[in-house]
């Protein structure tokens, strides 16, 4: 009897090496009708979930939408400093971002730099894990996806990997110069305060690009703001161009135009 126990254990060792021949069979309830093959590795899908969701690369040349972006357009690629003031979803962004990422990929410019205040919309975030890179990436997300639908998503993570596009908040643009071979933008400025746009504007160098947007109806700070300060004080210098979009320059949506006319009737019935 107990050879014939033995010579079990054995045969069930050979047909089931990795199993304890001394712990309780398992039955189906315990092990659950699900297999190997239906656990999912998180981490070891990333990249390919990063390349599914990541704004796809547009094979349409850029074109101004509305005379509007047109004139905004030529403006950018006049002048050293341009500044873009009117309300949401006039493209005021996407024109800017769209132009620096033709402007690297033709080879007039070496860098792109992306900057805005770290300010916080009606509400406090709190500290955010990670870098200091990682941090502000919440605050630039929305260039990537115009960077990414003009350059592509490879191409981008490439430029951001070699310093040729790079993302930070403003306070960390004291004491740098911005060059001829950089195209610079200051988004959201309507948050600065007017001495925050000051040392922006004193980095400017010789021959370089640098565009600010801004609307100064959101504005999100309390006081006089730096877009607004800099918009009258830099009326008519040279090399400056001030471009205004109207209610009626909105592409964004129809939506966008009805909810602007809610919130804000004297803009859209003045324009």
């Amino acid at each position: 009897m107990t050879r014939r126990t033995s010579a079990k254990r054995k045969q069930k060792r050979r047909n089931h090496p990795n199993e304890n021949p001394f712990s309780e069979p398992s039955s189906p309830r315990k092990r659950g009708k699900y297999n190997d093959d239906t656990v999912v590795d998180i981490n070891s899908q990333n990249q390919h979930l990063n390349q599914v969701c990541a704004t796809r690369r547009s094979n349409q040349p850029f074109q101004a939408k509305t005379p509007a972006q047109e004139n905004y357009i030529n403006a950018i690629r006049q002048h050293c400093l341009t500044l873009g003031l009117g309300p949401a979803g006039t493209g005021k962004s996407y024109c800017a971002a769209a132009l620096a990422a033709e402007a690297l990929e033709s080879g007039k410019i070496e860098r792109i730099i992306l900057t805005r205040p770290a300010v916080e919309a009606g509400e406090q975030l709190g500290f955010l894990p990670g870098s200091v890179d990682e941090k502000f990436a919440v605050y630039i997300d929305a260039f990537r996806d115009i960077l990414n639908q003009r350059l592509g998503a490879g191409t981008v993570n490439y430029c951001i990997r070699h310093g040729r596009i790079v993302a930070a908040p403003l306070a960390f643009m004291r004491g740098k110069t911005f060059d001829e071979s950089t195209f610079v933008i200051l988004d959201e400025a309507q948050n600065t305060s007017p001495a925050q746009m000051k040392m922006f504007l004193t980095r400017i160098g010789e021959n370089c690009k640098v565009v600010i947007n801004g609307d100064i109806c959101q504005s999100d700070i309390r006081g006089p703001n730096g877009l607004s300060d800099a918009m009258n004080k830099l009326k008519g210098l040279p090399s400056v161009y001030i471009h205004h979009f109207d209610y009626e320059d909105i592409v964004r949506s129809g939506l966008v135009k009805s909810i602007i006319d809610r919130y804000e009737p004297q803009v859209a019935h003045t324009s």
